[in-house]
């Protein structure tokens, strides 16, 4: 029964990022195919199969090339302004924002290191990474220099703690970062050589 429920489990994590892409694509698509593809059919009253597919690829990039033009990228800094004042959306668009941008790579890498801290107590180890070094008043009360350790919980790395660490005890890791989210998200499973 151990057996089996471990094969679930590694079954489950591996299919969990494919399915996620696909359902997310798949709504882009089926979302502009019933829209366009509606239009069309009615307009000129030919079926296109696959305007969902193509004008997705068109979305992606027509957004890609505004918010990378200046004048576009001033014009989405307005819109997410205007989203601001929605309660619900706010939440829910600001915080899966935060989240992409904490996890995406792109221009500035948030997490320099992956590190192992000894957590919750003296023996025991958790995987991190290092955001920086601790800065304020925070460093200011404290004779040690710190360093700031975001620990992430396993299986979903969008939650976790930060850990304020003595330098002397923070152990750097040779795994990059994205080696140390695949040993984050497996729980263990997938391990860097």
């Amino acid at each position: 029964m151990k057996r089996l429920r471990h094969i679930f489990i590694q079954g489950l994590l591996a299919l969990l990022p494919i399915a996620t892409t696909l359902y997310i694509l798949y709504f882009f698509y089926a979302l502009l195919d019933n829209f366009l593809g509606g239009l069309i059919r009615r307009v000129f009253r030919v079926t296109l199969p696959g305007v969902g597919m193509v004008s997705s690829i068109l979305l992606i990039l027509l957004t890609g090339i505004l918010v990378t033009d200046v004048l576009g990228a001033r014009l989405f800094r307005f819109g997410e302004k205007m989203l601001q004042r929605i309660p619900v959306v706010q939440r829910i668009y600001f915080g899966s924002k935060q989240i992409i941008d904490a996890f995406s790579l792109q221009g500035k890498q948030i997490f320099s290191k992956v590190a192992l801290v000894e957590y919750p107590r003296k023996g025991i180890y958790v995987v991190g990474f290092v955001t920086g070094a601790c800065k304020g008043e925070v460093q200011e009360k404290t004779s040690a220099n710190l360093i700031n350790v975001f620990v992430p919980t396993t299986p979903n790395p969008t939650s976790g703690m930060l850990v304020l660490v003595p330098e002397k005890d923070v152990i750097y890791l040779e795994m990059t970062v994205e080696e140390g989210l695949k040993l984050i998200v497996s729980a263990g499973v997938v391990t860097p050589q």
